[in-house]
Order: structure tokens, then sequence, then C-alpha cells
């Protein structure tokens, strides 16, 4: 590589972001935390390390990429989009491992994903039974978490008339996983949206947002995708918000500026990125109303690619405060990764595991009744983690404790044929 990385220039190597790195609190490898994976970087830059090298090669695919570093750095380093830049010219000279390669070409093509999730789909009814330790255990456990047989309800509604005009617009970002694994959380989106004032519209012709390409360092994958979905959103009214439930694709919407540089598309990038909210910041700028009592004990664990990549910290807070009798309980690891990072978990089972289980042993000590989450790899993390250890503890959406307690106040319907 010989263009320099210009995002790295501020690091003064203080060593703040070793604590707050995953993989450096398990391993204790300086090469595992963020400021040896920068000097590997830089040497890479360089020209002093070569793609072939060992070293780089390991060190920078054990990366999450959560970002924390970049909350705990005191001199702004970009660290997130460095290793986006490395690792896609790596890969211009080796193939990223297999794991990653199959799950980015199952996400870039629709057909292939919807099949390959439709079976998920049909198997997961059972997938709770089947889930235990094993690797294949655990992975029947990540897909058991995805629905939560406890906080489900049958109340097929839609809001009641007495809920009054709907006074702004949101157009629901649909994605992928979220789409075919976690279409009961966009349902849930819908309504505590319109509850709370909002019209929700759903754009045709989305596609994967491509955030598992880029950190995996399939720029091209992550630049087709990333123009398809402007495309999509291109013709919405300029007051129009995006609404997105899914951490990681709201980080990514909100970097299609910078991963459509010079892209004919590049303006209209800019004009999505503008409007993309979580909707948790939805809720919160409006309220929300409040819904009827859930006394639960919550533990809110904070996906990295919202509290890291975007900076919403408080909004899902003050959303779980808008349920009365709802007690929130700390824990001490919230606001670290949970090894699941997309392909992460597939290409690095072992350590995604090690990471896993440090923030396990955390939430078991706050005894939490649920945990809330706003992502959907750290759902499945987290709640299979919990389920394949036996743990009666089930990870949700805020989303879906909100529209429960809406259900529990009256607030809905039975939709009608």
């Amino acid at each position: 590589m010989t263009t320099a990385l210009p995002e790295l220039d501020p690091c003064v190597h203080c060593g703040f972001c070793l604590q707050q790195c995953p993989t450096y609190l398990v391993t204790s490898d300086e090469a595992d935390g963020p400021r040896g994976r920068i000097v590997l970087m830089q040497g890479f830059a360089r020209g002093t390390l070569t793609p072939g090298d060992p070293q780089l090669r390991v060190h920078l695919d054990r990366c999450l990429g959560c970002r924390a570093c970049e909350t705990a750095c005191p001199s702004g380093v970009a660290y997130g989009h460095a290793l986006e830049s490395v690792r896609a010219e790596l890969v211009r000279h080796r193939a990223a491992p297999p794991a990653v390669r199959a799950v980015n070409a199952v996400m870039r093509w629709p057909v292939v994903r919807r099949l390959i999730l439709g079976v998920a789909r049909a198997v997961r009814p059972i997938a709770r039974t089947l889930a235990g330790p094993s690797r294949p255990g655990f992975l029947m456990a990540m897909l058991g978490a995805t629905v939560s047989p406890n906080l489900r309800h049958r109340t097929s509604a839609y809001m009641t008339r007495s809920h009054g005009k709907q006074l702004r617009t949101a157009a629901l970002f649909t994605g992928c996983i979220m789409d075919d694994l976690f279409g009961h959380v966009h349902r849930a989106t819908e309504r505590v949206l319109r509850v709370n004032g909002y019209e929700v519209l759903r754009p045709r012709s989305q596609a994967c947002c491509g955030a598992l390409h880029a950190h995996a360092g399939d720029h091209d994958g992550a630049v087709q995708l990333a123009a398809a979905n402007v495309e999509a959103f291109a013709a919405l009214p300029a007051d129009v918000v995006i609404a997105v439930n899914s951490a990681g694709c709201g980080a990514m919407l909100r970097e299609y500026p910078r991963v459509l540089r010079g892209h004919p598309r590049e303006a209209q990038a800019t004009a999505l990125a503008d409007r993309v909210q979580d909707v948790t910041e939805l809720l919160a700028a409006v309220g929300p109303r409040a819904g009827g009592s859930l006394p639960l004990r919550v533990a809110y664990d904070a996906p990295c690619h919202l509290v890291h990549a975007q900076r919403v910290a408080d909004a899902p807070l003050r959303v779980l405060e808008a349920i009365p009798d709802l007690v929130l309980v700390p824990h001490h690891e919230a606001d670290l990764c949970c090894g699941s990072a997309g392909s992460y978990t597939l290409a690095e089972p072992h350590l995604s595991r090690d990471v896993l289980n440090r923030k396990l042993d955390s939430i078991r000590s706050a005894a939490p009744d649920i945990v809330v989450t706003g992502n959907p790899g750290c759902i499945m993390q987290i709640g299979g983690g919990l389920l394949a250890n036996g743990d009666p503890i089930e990870v949700v959406h805020p989303v879906e404790l909100l529209d429960r307690a809406y259900a529990e106040a009256g607030f809905y319907e039975p939709m009608h044929a």
C-alpha cells in the first residue's frame, strides 16, 4: 500500500483505547489492540509490511471493528475508516476468509438471501430445543434468539383511529437480516411510530446496507449496494426522515457519502445520510407516549455502531423510561462489543465467544429479566449465548418492549380482513 492513512495521523499512542478494546481485554496482546493495529496499518501504508505478512493479516482479521477506541480517543483518530481502507487493499491481494465471502455473497443477492433465510425461518420453531454450547448448538441458539417466545403477543393490529392525524413521515429502512429474520421488529417499529405521530412508508427496491461488505474490505460490493439504496430513497420528499432499527445499518447509511465519494450519486448519498435517524432518536424526539405497565428488570446493552459510530447513547434509554414500572439495571460491560460484528462470529468463532463470555458474566451479575439492544447481530449473539448456556434471560429490541407496553395500554385494535 503506497497511499497514506491520514485518519491515523492524530494518534499519539497514549493507550487510552486499550481498555476499551474487547479483543485486547481478552488476549492482552498489544497487537490485538487499537494502538498495535495502528502501528501495523501504518507499516503497511509505508510499505514496510506486505499483504502477506502474517502479523498484519492475523491481527487485523481479529479486529471487531466496534470503534469503541474512537469514543475513548482524545485525539479523534478515525480508526474505523482506516481499517476499512486497509482491509479493502488487502482483499485486492488475498481473498477474505471463506465465511466472510460466503456471508457477503448471500447478502449481495436478494434471491439467494431470501431462500437461505427462508429455510432458517422454517427451522426456527425447533432451534431453541437444539441450542447448546457446541458450535452447531450455538448457531441454533443464535437462530432461536431471533424471536422472543415470552414477549410475543398476538396483536396483529394497527393503531386505533383515536390517535389522530399523522403529523410526520418516516421511511423505514428494511435491510436484509432485519427484513428476513426480524420482520416482527419492523412491524413493531411501524406500530410504535404511528402511535407517536408518524406516517410510515416502506420504499421499494431497497437492498442490504452494505455494512458487512465494507467492514470486510469488499469495497465494490459496498458501493453497489449503497448506490442501490440511494436510488431507492432518492424520490422521497426532503422532509421525510429515514428510520432505521438496526444500529449497523444506521451507521452504514450515514457513511454513504464517504463510500460513494466520486460516484455519480455522491450528492444524493449526502442528502440521504443527513436524514437517517435511529428509531429510538425519532421516538425520543417526540416523547415518546407512555404505554401500559411492564414490571420488568431490564438491562440495556448499547450496540457498538449506535453508541460509538453514531454517538447515540441517551435515546434508547429515554424510550425505555417511557414504560411504566420498568426498572433499568446497569451492567458494567454494556458499552463493550458482544463479539458478533457481522460475520466475525463465523470467521473468528473462538475469539468471538471469548469476548461474548465477558459480557454474559456481566449480564448475569446484573440479573435482569430481559436484555434490550438495537442491533440484530447483538440480539442473536447475546441471546444465543444466554440460550446456549441455559440462562432464562431473553434479548429483544427496545421497540418490542414499547410495542408490548402500547398493547397493554389498549392502543391497538384487531385488524379486520
